[in-house]
């Protein structure tokens, strides 16, 4: 077993500051789920402001080129959901993406816990939200295509990017209601796409 930089008995799992970190890192990888790059921008600008203390090992985020290349990645990613069929293509490219964003958006953060427990909760945690979120847009952006021909995919692309944005703010603002609003949206998504499946698998039963 490899041991902990800090004895678990000393670690406090309900004290304010390490649910804030939780919460902060939580948020950010929820809304990696929507966009990759947005909260990685916006986690750039809010360390380089002072208002996010990031990780050790994770300063090269607050760093000038990491914020110029997060700038155009989110740039180029914004712009290219907006591309009929390129969208539904990529989504199913960024999946792993997505999933990585919301592991390293949240280790980043996470300044409260042991290097284990951080990476741990970051990879369960961080990582699940993000795909959750992703997949499930994904799968709504399908349907929106199959149902419209892609004439109401420019709105879903709109939407998902004030979700990603709205999340990135508010998880450094207020991370503990971010973390409140992630578990309810993730039952929500969870709620909404087995509906979607079981409507697709009883139109598929029907003769």
């Amino acid at each position: 077993m490899i041991p902990l930089a800090v004895p678990m008995s000393d670690i406090n799992l309900f004290s304010f500051d390490t649910l804030m970190s939780i919460g902060v890192g939580l948020g950010l990888a929820a809304a990696a789920g929507f966009r990759i790059f947005v909260p990685l921008l916006v986690l750039s600008l809010a360390a380089r402001g002072g208002y996010v203390p990031l990780s050790g090992g994770f300063e090269w985020i607050a760093s000038t080129p990491a914020l110029l290349a997060f700038g155009i990645a989110t740039l180029a990613e914004v712009g290219a959901y907006y591309v009929p069929w390129v969208d539904n293509a990529l989504d199913a490219l960024a999946a792993p993406a997505a999933v990585t964003a919301g592991v390293i958006a949240s280790a980043s953060v996470m300044t409260e816990l042991p290097p284990m427990l951080k990476w741990s909760v970051a990879l369960v945690g961080g990582g699940a939200a993000a795909g959750v979120v992703h997949s499930s847009t994904s799968l709504l952006r399908l349907k929106s295509t199959a149902t419209t021909g892609g004439l109401a995919n420019p709105i879903f692309a709109t939407t998902e990017l004030i979700g990603s944005l709205f999340t990135s703010v508010l998880a450094i603002v207020l991370p503990l209601l971010a973390l409140i609003l992630v578990a309810l949206g993730l039952f929500l998504v969870y709620r909404v796409t087995r509906r979607i499946f079981r409507g697709a698998r009883s139109a598929a039963a029907a003769p």
